[in-house]
């Protein structure tokens, strides 16, 4: 069922069809997303085009988060951050029209994500294998102000997990995720700072392109962290979206080597989001059991779109089985997973 993409390519041919399909361990199709062809009148396809770079860095104390979205007809500017210690969750953000002065990069490899105004200023860049976040908000919080430096490498044999899924006959998903990057730098949040070293912070990314249904609805589970041993572990899992029957994004992800799992279930009561929520797979590989201990909610209506988040902080716990067949036993590993529904 999970088809491994290894040959680089375009990700649209000339009709505007996915070129290959499948899942693969590094970025390897161009995403050439002026070849879509899905609407008669050629103009309009860009109010359909979704690109987004979302950043999140989990340190001792503090989960932060920067995003850059453009949704066609509107970009999404907002950044969040969450105290583990006190619990204080704070997030702002920007709703901009035709999504004006939003720069996104072409491909998750090479290149520069950025926005600025009045009052806020993010920029996102990679250059070979490091990514530098850049935030200012000075009047993020009535004036408390956030600011991070964060630089985040990634070594020669990190791998990513990525798909390339048809969504219906006409509409596909693209998308690139990083877990466990060993970040330096900083975050100043108000008059408390906080220096980033790389043996205790990690962050990840979620890069996406694509065109999706109008009314869509997705769950999402990730975390980045250290075993006791000291090596870096993440988690990816997804469900609800596009033709996964070819392949997911699920992936346990060890010192930056992805083992890759089937369809995985996502058992939990929507609506009760503090219950337990507990995951499993087709092939017995997976078994964990996530425990909220922060909700984030986030409600976005403006007509004619509408986002409704429910992230849910907690920490996983259970077992893995590896790619060669051995365990590797999860405790108390700090991530987040949501349910999301759009109008978009």
């Amino acid at each position: 069922m999970q088809n491994e993409i290894t040959q680089p390519g375009p990700l649209l041919d000339a009709g505007g069809r996915l070129a290959q399909v499948g899942w693969s361990r590094k970025p390897l199709l161009d995403c050439n997303l002026e070849n879509a062809n899905f609407y008669t009148f050629h103009a309009l396809q860009r109010f359909r085009i979704k690109r987004w770079d979302y950043y999140a860095v989990f340190t001792p104390r503090r989960f932060f988060s920067a995003t850059i979205a453009d949704l066609g007809y509107a970009g999404n500017i907002f950044v969040y951050t969450l105290d583990f210690l006190t619990g204080q969750l704070h997030e702002e953000g920007l709703v901009i029209p035709l999504s004006r002065g939003i720069d996104l990069e072409r491909n998750p490899e090479a290149g520069e994500a950025c926005f600025s105004n009045k009052k806020a200023s993010l920029n996102f860049t990679v250059n070979g294998g490091e990514r530098h976040i850049d935030v200012r908000w000075p009047a993020f919080d009535q004036g408390r102000g956030i600011q991070a430096e964060v630089f985040l490498s990634t070594l020669p044999r990190h791998e990513s997990m990525n798909i390339t899924i048809p969504i219906g006959r006409k509409r596909f998903y693209d998308n690139t995720k990083i877990n466990c990057m060993p970040a330096r730098g900083f975050i100043q949040y108000g008059e408390v700072r906080e220096e980033l070293r790389p043996d205790t912070c990690v962050g990840s990314l979620d890069w996406g392109r694509g065109v999706w249904d109008y009314r869509s609805y997705w769950n999402w589970g990730s975390a980045s962290g250290f075993l006791p041993n000291g090596q870096t572990i993440g988690l990816n899992l997804g469900q609800g979206f596009g033709d996964l029957r070819q392949a997911t994004e699920n992936a346990v992800i060890v010192n930056g080597r992805v083992h890759k799992i089937g369809l995985v279930r996502f058992d939990y009561k929507s609506g009760d989001y503090m219950k337990p929520w507990h995951f499993t797979d087709d092939e017995s590989r997976l078994n964990l059991t996530f425990t909220p201990f922060k909700d984030r909610t986030a409600r976005t209506n403006l007509g004619i779109i509408f986002s409704e988040v429910h992230q849910m902080f907690g920490l996983y716990n259970g077992r893995v089985i590896l790619d060669d067949g051995s365990p590797l036993e999860i405790h108390d590993l700090i991530g987040f997973a949501e349910e999301h529904h759009a109008r978009w």
